[in-house]
């Protein structure tokens, strides 16, 4: 069953937030001890020779590795690394703070620890990390009867000594509000957000089943209907093209979000200069910081230097919140042009890191090792998809991965058939004797994919392609005249 989530402010006073601040300082010690318990397993179990020999012999190939990865995880098992041996662990643990974080709170502790080995086993993390003091933003329950529950409009966190911990929720009125509280509750979570120099306290409720349908109260239509037919996305790490049979599109992903990193950028700086005047014994005279051994540098802050880290909480939020809601509009608008919505498989981990290998240019210059990390963490293509992905699912479908390898949207040519390999610089391609957006044409051909995922439709694109030029050319008259990114090259 499908969940969604609804946020609301909690009205607290000064000593509820006193309360709820020594709760998440609590739940960070808890997560830092689980920590400290695992880790000392884990680094006893990567010591052994049978399990480094079992990781050396994985060859990438998935059909090969599996009995290889079945000892693996029977090893991991042995030495109680499972969401429910921490479970146990987090058990022992708890007990020392009863009257302030519940068994349900303390196992979503757990979970969150459980998550961090789960990716550093089956994803991309490299290692796991302890919390820092003030790093904990969240508690959640494991359900809406115990820990933290939601009821009446307000929401208990346990007791505080013998009276309840109640506080008070914001709910306005909107009818989408009042539908979702209609449904059952599977748990909550307490967020603290830093805004404007001081923290505010939220509730996410997380409830069972679809979210209501949001209709316009002016034209009692609904606001993001799904649409009906083939979309293409051809999504890079600062754009996307969009290709339907209705319109076609190519677009900065989160735009808004570039001034905050100017922002940002202009902040760093100041922060840098701060650093250097108040510890000028920490650098060497080049500007590069004294390497101090085993020691711990110290580093002395000045006044200036805290109101400026404030300054950098709040530009990291207002970021977060301006993506977010601009990759939801987004996916709406995608959402609304077909329900066959495809998209290359894209490896974004791979592109954050930066290259191995150390090259010249023609120049004789060397080349920046660096690749994609800062517009993939600006502009979060992959956060995009999940959330098409999830609004799909509202409807029963699924965003569908072609075959990147295989089908090489970028290089074919349907009116000839042929592969055509192009330098990333090239953005525009000549098609049926007319030139082309690369990226628009891309989308195109990932529209007219066939049911295998890895060919293209030809008779489709022979049959869209007229309209699909109509389409394109107006999308470059409406982009001509702006300043756009190089890589829409318009």
């Amino acid at each position: 069953m499908a969940n969604f989530i609804l946020q609301f402010q909690l009205r607290t006073e000064k000593w509820q937030e006193d309360i709820l601040d020594k709760r998440f300082e609590i739940g960070r010690n808890i997560y830092n001890a689980i920590v400290n318990i695992t880790q000392k397993r884990y680094r006893e179990m990567i010591k052994t020779k049978k399990y480094r020999s079992l990781i050396d012999s994985l060859t990438g190939n998935k059909k090969n590795d599996k009995p290889i990865w079945k000892e693996i995880d029977k090893i991991r098992q042995e030495n109680r690394f499972s969401e429910y041996s921490f479970y146990s662990d987090v058990k022992s643990i708890q007990k020392h703070f009863k009257s302030n974080i519940n068994s349900k709170i303390a196992r979503g502790i757990a979970s969150s620890v459980w998550r961090a080995y789960d990716k550093l086993f089956h994803g991309n993390g490299k290692t796991i990390h302890y919390k820092r003091y003030g790093e904990l933003n969240s508690l959640e329950s494991q359900s809406n009867s115990q820990g933290i529950i939601f009821r009446n409009n307000t929401v208990i966190f346990g007791k505080v000594g013998k009276k309840v911990f109640e506080i008070p929720v914001k709910i306005s009125n909107n009818t989408y509000e009042q539908q979702a509280l209609q449904n059952p509750i599977a748990y909550c979570r307490i967020i603290r957000k830093y805004v404007r120099k001081k923290y505010k306290y939220y509730v996410q409720i997380v409830f069972k089943g679809n979210p209501p349908v949001k209709i316009d109260e002016k034209t009692g239509m609904t606001k993001h209907p799904i649409g009906k037919g083939d979309v293409g996305l051809d999504i890079g790490t600062s754009t996307i093209a969009v290709a339907s049979q209705t319109d076609v599109k190519i677009l900065e992903l989160a735009d808004k979000v570039q001034r905050l990193e100017n922002e940002k950028r202009i902040l760093l700086r100041k922060m840098d200069r701060s650093r250097r005047a108040m510890n000028p014994e920490n650098y060497n005279p080049d500007g590069t910081i004294k390497k101090q051994g085993n020691q711990k540098v110290i580093w002395k802050k000045s006044n200036h230097y805290l109101n400026y880290q404030n300054q950098l909480k709040e530009i990291y939020r207002k970021q977060a919140d301006v993506r977010k809601y601009q990759h939801e509009c987004l996916a709406n608008a995608i959402i609304s042009l077909g329900d066959k919505i495809y998209v290359e498989k894209m490896n974004f981990a791979g592109l954050q890191k930066r290259a191995k290998k150390t090259e010249k240019n023609t120049k004789g210059k060397f080349k920046r090792k660096k690749r994609f990390g800062k517009s993939l963490a600006n502009k979060a293509p992959a956060m995009l998809l999940e959330i098409i992905r999830r609004k799909l699912g509202y409807y029963g479908k699924e965003l569908i991965e072609i075959n990147t390898f295989e089908a090489r949207a970028s290089q074919f040519n349907h009116v000839d058939g042929t592969y055509k390999k192009k330098k990333l610089s090239q953005r525009w391609t000549t098609v049926d004797g007319t030139q082309v957006q690369r990226d628009m044409y891309s989308a195109f051909l990932i529209m007219n994919v066939n049911s295998d995922l890895k060919t293209f439709d030809i008779e489709k694109c022979h049959a869209r392609f007229e309209d699909f030029k109509m389409l394109h050319d107006r999308e470059v008259m409406r982009l001509s005249g702006h300043k756009n990114l190089s890589s829409i090259a318009i």
